[in-house]
């Protein structure tokens, strides 16, 4: 019951957030910082937000997973937790017209507005569904890469989302997240928290476990190839240093 209270509240924290765009402290960065000088803040490029749609450009998320997983021309992508699709946009921008790019969002706003976003756009190579990354309706061993930008984080059940996209990689596949890890134990007053969940706070799970989360779900090569302290504004005083944003990648065998 606890787990669908806490996806029913981040749904309709970003439904709001589709409808009317980032609201102050959404993102890691100071209030008043517009979406675009956010998104450059966790890793996006001038040059790479120039290239897509600027609608799609939420200023939220904590790394820029497309920049590190080395796409190729051809190659098939998907993007768990998609938003408004920027990431998507950016791979799509990457493998070019013999590649695709799929994006899983569970609320429906926000698959509306990148779908909106494609079409306004003239992208043929993407496409977006409404779904739960948990539970993926997509074939199994159908997919190049898996990309994620700080939504994993929100999961419930964190060991069967990287079972399902274990599943749905091809052999010889990769994964590259952008995610959320704390730096020991979470107060519980915090992990009981909504607000904090929608945050991607509360549902960050200690370094360790996070990878070997990874592991237990059939991933090799599992390695934080860079991370940082994480910080937002207005994340509560005694988590100060305690938060790290991570770039994790592994590979299915």
């Amino acid at each position: 019951m606890q787990e669908e209270k806490i996806k029913k509240f981040v749904r309709k924290r970003y439904s709001k957030i589709a409808k009317e765009g980032p609201s102050c402290c959404s993102a890691s960065a100071p209030c008043g910082t517009d979406a675009v000088e956010q998104a450059k803040r966790i890793g996006y490029s001038k040059k790479e937000l120039q290239n897509i749609p600027k609608s799609a450009i939420m200023g939220l998320g904590c790394g820029n997973p497309t920049a590190l997983a080395d796409l190729k021309d051809g190659e098939i992508v998907l993007d768990l937790g998609s938003g408004a699709g920027i990431d998507v946009f950016l791979a799509a921008n990457k493998v070019g017209s013999k590649g695709h790019v799929v994006g899983i969002d569970m609320t429906k706003e926000m698959v509306k507005r990148a779908n909106e976003n494609a079409k306004e756009h003239g992208y043929k190579n993407v496409e977006f569904k409404l779904g739960e990354i948990e539970n993926l309706h997509i074939e199994d061993n159908s997919v190049d890469v898996i990309v994620s930008n700080c939504v994993i984080n929100l999961s419930t059940d964190k060991l069967r989302t990287y079972k399902e996209a274990y599943r749905v990689l091809k052999p010889g596949g990769r994964i590259l997240i952008s995610d959320l890890v704390t730096e020991g134990k979470l107060p519980e007053d915090i992990k009981n928290n909504f607000e904090a969940w929608a945050g991607c706070i509360a549902g960050a799970l200690e370094k360790k476990e996070y990878l070997d989360t990874i592991k237990k779900a059939g991933f090799r090569d599992v390695k934080i190839i860079s991370q940082n302290t994480y910080y937002e504004q207005g994340l509560d005083d005694t988590l100060a240093g305690k938060i790290t944003s991570v770039k994790v990648t592994a590979h299915k065998l």
